[in-house]
């Protein structure tokens, strides 16, 4: 045997040895922030914590979006719409197909990532803040699953939720809860759009997000003073002693016949504009390669037409809140009417106007929903005057 073998390989071993230790001391600190979260998870509950934390995290993005927008519904209106374009194509449009095709276990790339939140977000707040009949539904919808989904890698969390269709449901429910801030019509509505899938399991995880998000969306508006207190979004005064005759009822079944073929003439026009942007022809493919071009020139156009001092005095902002007024259309409500033209007839350009810019501005590629929209559309007074 050589001579310095003996040494040598006793300088291995305490080589090795000195390695280890420093390895040891270097594991210490991850080891106990492993324990910790093992500790606070198996004690309190990963469930309960990351839904808490999603729902409060929502409410504060969902509360800053109508911020910004009410905001920016004070300034100019075109500036906007560009900058609502996205920087991404997963963001355009609601998001409410792609969800189902994700559901259905079909991978779409880069549609669930912090690029399509952000533009998501940022889109969304520009649309809304136009002023362009755009609805927030469908997007936000949209917003609260990329959330949801990004949550899932935090390594808190890890192991909580290994199904990806568990959290896009929950993001379902806590999306719609938040909008309007019904939790029960957000765990509804997401078992409308998972009808393929909807685990039990899932139905507690999404009311208590929903409603933890819904609560916390209705203290931001009470702290920042656009409410009293906690009340419901929109609110009715409807007489419990006599809430309608029987009369009524053959009324309100020609305007349930009448929503319907209107709702299905909406869907035919707004389809009729996307099948004629598709089309191969010179202004598609002009407008294809410059996608700001098409979005600007419908904003401009409806903005035109909207404009306060002309026919934009048929459309104030405080259309949605006189849908909920509990009193006769003969009586004089907050709008003033333009002299010389009757009440059915403003009724009439309201809703004929409201239609087909509703159809044609949400073809546009911009995060835009079409609910909001077609609730004005079918809660207009028109109907009830024919009937």
């Amino acid at each position: 045997e050589h001579p310095g073998g003996s040494q040598r390989r006793e300088a291995t071993r305490l080589l090795m040895e000195r390695h280890l230790e420093s390895d040891r001391d270097c594991d210490v600190f991850p080891d106990c922030v492993a324990r910790v979260q093992k500790f606070l998870v198996s004690k309190l509950g990963g469930d309960w914590i990351f839904l808490v934390l999603l729902g409060i995290t929502m409410a504060l993005v969902s509360w800053t979006m109508d911020y910004a927008s009410a905001k920016s519904l004070q300034g100019t209106t075109l500036p906007r719409i560009p900058s609502a374009c996205p920087f991404t194509y997963s963001s355009v449009g609601s998001g409410i197909p792609e969800l189902k095709t994700i559901l259905r276990g079909v991978v779409l790339k880069e549609y669930l990532t912090l690029k399509a939140f952000i533009a998501k977000v940022v889109g969304l707040t520009a649309g809304l803040g136009s002023g362009m009949p755009v609805g927030k539904e469908g997007p936000q919808f949209s917003i609260f699953i990329c959330a949801a989904v990004l949550s899932r890698f935090m390594s808190f969390f890890s192991g909580v939720y290994q199904v990806s269709r568990n959290i896009l449901t929950v993001g379902c429910a806590v999306g719609v809860g938040c909008c309007f801030g019904t939790p029960l019509g957000g765990v509804l509505f997401s078992i409308e759009v998972t009808s393929t899938y909807f685990a039990v399991r899932n139905y507690w995880r999404g009311y208590f997000a929903a409603t933890f998000s819904a609560f916390i969306f209705r203290v931001l508006s009470v702290f920042n003073k656009d409410a009293v207190t906690i009340t419901a979004l929109f609110r009715t005064n409807f007489r419990m002693d006599f809430p309608f005759d029987l009369q009524e009822l053959p009324a309100f079944a020609i305007i349930g016949i009448s929503c319907g073929f209107l709702g299905a003439f909406f869907v035919y026009l707004n389809r009729q504009v996307v099948l004629f942007m598709r089309r191969p022809n010179i202004l598609t493919r002009f407008l294809t390669k410059h996608r700001l071009i098409f979005p600007a020139v419908v904003t401009l156009v409806v903005t035109t037409l909207t404009f306060p001092p002309g026919f934009g005095q048929f459309m104030a902002g405080e259309c949605i809140n006189s849908l909920f007024d509990n009193f006769t259309w003969t009586k004089i409500w907050g709008s003033s009417l333009p002299p010389g033209l009757g009440r059915n007839r403003v009724k009439t350009l309201l809703f004929i106007s409201q239609f087909w810019m509703s159809a044609v501005s949400t073809t546009m590629p911009i995060p835009s929903g079409a609910f909001m929209p077609v609730f004005v559309l079918g809660r207009s007074p028109v109907l009830f005057s024919f009937v």
